[in-house]
């Protein structure tokens, strides 16, 4: 069965954004495919990011698709909250899901995209049957809940294999890459079979967020184009 066709997104963290000027923060990166939005509950995760209330107002004044992050407990519960919102994307993380296939359709049927995010040392096999529920898989390569972190390479050989268990599975699904995502591990990234990469401090790190997004975005496809897959149209996270 042929691979399936991917594009190279690029989806900035806020979680690097100046949160006084959240606003402002999402006008410099509106040449990105989606904002990545980190919510974290110091329970899932050790850290406190923003809750539902904050993510519902950034979805009335973003001007590109928002994309949720849920590192959260009880995400059974309040995920579908979130798509409710009018989130295109809605990630939840199965090591917190007690109903993990229930959750996914109960996104899809209030309208979002259903990611499922596995942490660095969560294996991906046991997902797999999983696939045709998904829109996305998260692949964190760093341990979530903080910013700024090192790339973990050793996650290289489990992207490789979602990749090529979504190539032959003949669906639709995006394999995003979250932690440590720089013009130097993008390529990494990419080549191992990612195509939706989240980068925080080197977008916002930058003089020009917009120009970092485009330096990203360039290296990722060129990294895309030397795999055997051609880097086309894959379905977008816009509702």
């Amino acid at each position: 069965m042929p691979a399936s066709p991917v594009k190279c997104c690029i989806n900035p963290s806020i979680l690097s954004a100046d949160f006084v000027n959240l606003e402002t923060e999402l006008a410099r990166i509106s040449n990105a495919d989606a904002v990545h939005v980190d919510v974290m509950d110091n329970h899932f995760v050790p850290n406190l990011t923003i809750g539902l209330p904050v993510v519902e107002r950034l979805q009335k004044v973003s001007p590109i698709p928002l994309d949720a992050h849920l590192m959260i407990s009880n995400v059974d519960r309040w995920a579908p909250q979130f798509a409710d919102a009018g989130l295109a994307s809605v990630t939840f993380h199965v090591e917190a899901a007690e109903a993990p296939i229930k959750l996914a359709r109960e996104l899809r049927a209030r309208g979002a995209k259903a990611g499922m995010a596995l942490r660095p040392a969560t294996p991906v096999e046991p997902y797999l049957d999983m696939l045709p529920e998904l829109d996305m898989l998260l692949i964190m390569t760093v341990e979530p809940g903080f910013g700024g972190q090192a790339f973990l390479d050793v996650v290289l050989p489990k992207i490789r294999r979602a990749r090529a268990a979504v190539d032959g599975s003949g669906v639709s699904v995006a394999i995003q890459v979250d932690g440590g995502i720089t013009e130097a591990t993008i390529a990494r990234a990419a080549e191992a079979g990612a195509n939706v990469f989240v980068a925080g401090s080197a977008v916002y790190g930058k003089p020009s967020p917009a120009d970092a997004i485009d330096s990203l975005r360039a290296n990722g496809t060129l990294a895309l184009r030397g795999t055997t897959r051609e880097p086309l149209e894959q379905p977008s996270f816009a509702s």
